[in-house]
C-alpha cells in the first residue's frame, strides 16, 4: 500500500507536489490550471494579517477558494501576535484545509515590517507568532521559511524544532537565506538535516530551483523529503506537475505541451480570470502570462504584443485563434 503524507487530517499522495503561493500569480485561475495538471495542494498568495483585519479589499479577495482546487491553503503574514491571531480566525470563516504562516519573503516591504524573512532574526518572536495562529484556529497550521537570516546565520534547525513543539503540522523550506533573496543555487543539504532530525515527526518539504523532472527525482532521491513546492517553474507552464509525475512513474518524458495546449492554457486562465474579477481587471491581470505560456514559439512578438493591447476579451480569443492556425501542428 502506498504511503500517504498527512498533514492534520489532510491525506496527500506519497511524495505530493505542491505548488508555492507566489504574490500576484498564484490566484484562483492559475490554481485552477495547476490543479489540472497535477498540483496536489496549493496555497493562496500571502495575505497581509493588518490587511485582512482592516478589511482591505485585496486582501479580502485573496481568501477567495473553490471547492475543485482542494486541498488548499491560505497564506497569511506578519509581525504582530494579536494581528497574527484575528486574521487566522477570518481566515477560518471561508472554510481552507489549512493555515500556512509565511517566514520566508524576503522582499524589503515585508521585511522591513518584521514580517516574511524578517522574522528569522528573531526566533523567539517566530515561535510566538506561530503559537498565537495555532492557537486561534481548529484549521491544521503549516509553515514555509528559508534557511536563515544569512550564511552567518543558518537556524533552521532550532526554528523547525521550536515550530514543531507549538503545533505545525508540516515545514516548507525554501534552500536560500534571506540576503540570498533568489540568487545562487538552493541549498538543500540542510533541508535534509532537518528531515533527517529523530525529533521532527511532521512532513517537511523542500522549495527551490525545481525546474525539470529530472531534477525533481534526482533531489526526491537525494534529500529524503516528503515532497517538493514548486514555484516559478510553473508560470506559464503547469504542465510541470504531471511531467514530473509521469517521470516518476515511468522514467520517461511526456510530449511537450503543444501549440494547441499552450493556446487552451492562456484562454483558460483568461476566460477564468475574467469569471472571477470581471472583464477589466480579468483582461488587464492575465496579460502577465502571456509571455510565459508561449515562450520558445518562434516569431511570437507580434501577436503577443496584439494580446496585451486588446481590451475585449473577442479580440484576444481572436488572436489566439490566429496563433493556432499559424503554429499548429497538421495531424
Amino acid at each position: 500500500m502506498k504511503k500517504m503524507v498527512k498533514i492534520g487530517n489532510i491525506e496527500l499522495p506519497e511524495f505530493p507536489l505542491l505548488l508555492a503561493p507566489m504574490e500576484d500569480v498564484s490566484d484562483p485561475p492559475f490554481r485552477r490550471l495547476c490543479k489540472e495538471h497535477g498540483a496536489d495542494l496549493m496555497f493562496s498568495e500571502f495575505i497581509s494579517s493588518e490587511g485582512l483585519i482592516r478589511d482591505a479589499m485585496k486582501s479580502r479577495q485573496k481568501l477567495d477558494i473553490f471547492d475543485y482546487e482542494r486541498p488548499v491553503g491560505i497564506q497569511i503574514f506578519g509581525g504582530d501576535e494579536e494581528a497574527m491571531a484575528m486574521s487566522a480566525k477570518i481566515v477560518e470563516t471561508v472554510n481552507p484545509d489549512l493555515v500556512d504562516i509565511n517566514f520566508g519573503c524576503p522582499v524589503k516591504k515585508v521585511v522591513s515590517k518584521g514580517a516574511g524573512a524578517g522574522v528569522l532574526k528573531d526566533i523567539d518572536l517566530m515561535v510566538r507568532l506561530t503559537k498565537a495562529v495555532v492557537s486561534s484556529t481548529s484549521l491544521p497550521v503549516t509553515v514555509k521559511t528559508r534557511l536563515g537570516w544569512d550564511e552567518s546565520c543558518i537556524n533552521i534547525y532550532e526554528v523547525a524544532e521550536r515550530l514543531q513543539d507549538v503545533g505545525i503540522k508540516a515545514l516548507t523550506i525554501h534552500g536560500r537565506t534571506r540576503s540570498q533573496m533568489y540568487k545562487g543555487e538552493a541549498d538543500w543539504g540542510p533541508i535534509a538535516k532537518v528531515k533527517d532530525n529523530p525529533r521532527i515527526h511532521i512532513p517537511i518539504f523542500g522549495n527551490g530551483d525545481i525546474d525539470s523532472p529530472e531534477k525533481a527525482l534526482s533531489y526526491k532521491n537525494k534529500y529524503g523529503l516528503d515532497g517538493i513546492m514548486i514555484g516559478r517553474a510553473s508560470i506559464g507552464y503547469p504542465w510541470i506537475f504531471n511531467e514530473i509525475k509521469h517521470f516518476f512513474a515511468t522514467g520517461e518524458h511526456l510530449p511537450e505541451p503543444t501549440v494547441e495546449d499552450r493556446v487552451e492554457a492562456a484562454r483558460n486562465h483568461l476566460k477564468w480570470s475574467i469569471e472571477w474579477k470581471g472583464e477589466r481587471v480579468g483582461v488587464f491581470e492575465t496579460r502577465r502570462h502571456y509571455t510565459n505560456y508561449f515562450k520558445g514559439i518562434p516569431h511570437f512578438k507580434d501577436y503577443r504584443q496584439r494580446m496585451v493591447t486588446h481590451d475585449d476579451p473577442a479580440d484576444i480569443y481572436a488572436v489566439m485563434d490566429e496563433v493556432l492556425e499559424k503554429f499548429s501542428t497538421p495531424a
